[in-house]
């Protein structure tokens, strides 16, 4: 069978705000990054534009995130993604009408990336950093605790048949497998190498993460996963280790930081929004 390693891919975080991966949450990311989103749709948008009090969220906004989406994860967003990145695109409207409303586009010759930005540091200069106290932060830390603590860690092998196997055949493979004489079959095996639980039940889904929990080590078994049924193989586990709140402290401090003022931004940035006709599309 081919031998293929697999790396893990980073945990998403999540949350309201907080259910978006940290990478969408991203001050920087939310408003400039995602440049191929702005300026691939700038064009598209311009006849919504003939009323600046609509904003139109037409299918070419989703066609367009999802492109860049699968362009740098590798993966078609899932619908909660999908809703952030529509999210991340009104903001920047929002941002580049009221940026071209305040005159902030002379000398720039419509450059839109630097009109969202002047209007973004002209937010930025309304946001104030609350008073917080250890207290604070310990508080945040507990309610984000899966977000520090290390996961338990998987190696493992999956025994990949070509096709779309049925249970009989898997479970067929499986015996063959553990017997130490499997058929002469076309079949792949994956190896995954200290794999985090969460992005076992990204990959498989939650009902086989938790079979997989449950394998003798060493042994064969077929699992159901969402993608059908595949021959899986714990070889060990790491187990999960919990954050020590006074060796993360000034990572903490600088998440809640990063938190608090993202929301101020949102919220001023919505503040601004609430003065348009937005249409989502269907």
């Amino acid at each position: 069978m081919e031998s293929i390693i697999q790396q893990a891919p980073a945990v998403a975080d999540g949350s309201a705000m907080r259910k978006w991966p940290r990478w969408l949450r991203d001050p920087l990311f939310h408003f400039l990054v995602i440049g191929a989103l702005l300026f691939a749709l700038d064009k598209a948008l311009l006849v919504s534009r003939d009323d600046p009090r609509l904003i139109e969220m037409g299918a070419a906004v989703d066609e367009e995130a999802i492109r860049v989406f699968e362009s740098t994860r590798g993966r078609a967003p899932n619908a909660d993604e999908l809703r952030a990145l529509r999210q991340v695109w009104l903001d920047n409207e929002v941002l580049y009408r009221e940026g071209l409303a305040l005159g902030l586009d002379k000398g720039d010759d419509t450059i839109r990336e630097r009109v969202i930005f002047k209007a973004l540091n002209m937010v930025d200069s309304g946001t104030r950093l609350p008073e917080w106290s250890d207290q604070t932060l310990q508080d945040y830390f507990d309610q984000h605790r899966e977000q520090y603590d290390q996961p338990a860690r998987y190696d493992f092998q999956e025994a990949v048949l070509v096709g779309a196997p049925s249970e009989d055949q898997v479970r067929a493979f499986v015996q063959a497998l553990n017997s130490g004489t499997p058929p002469d079959s076309q079949a792949g095996l994956r190896v995954f190498e200290a794999r985090p639980y969460p992005t076992i039940v990204q990959g498989y889904g939650e009902d086989a993460a938790r079979e997989l929990q449950s394998l003798t080590p060493g042994q064969w078994q077929a699992v159901n996963t969402r993608d059908g049924w595949r021959a899986m193989r714990v070889q060990s586990m790491t187990p999960s280790q919990p954050a020590d709140f006074k060796q993360m402290y000034n990572v903490i401090l600088q998440d809640w930081t990063d938190d608090v003022m993202a929301a101020q931004r949102s919220a001023a940035v919505k503040q601004m929004a609430d003065k348009y006709i937005i249409r989502e599309p269907k």
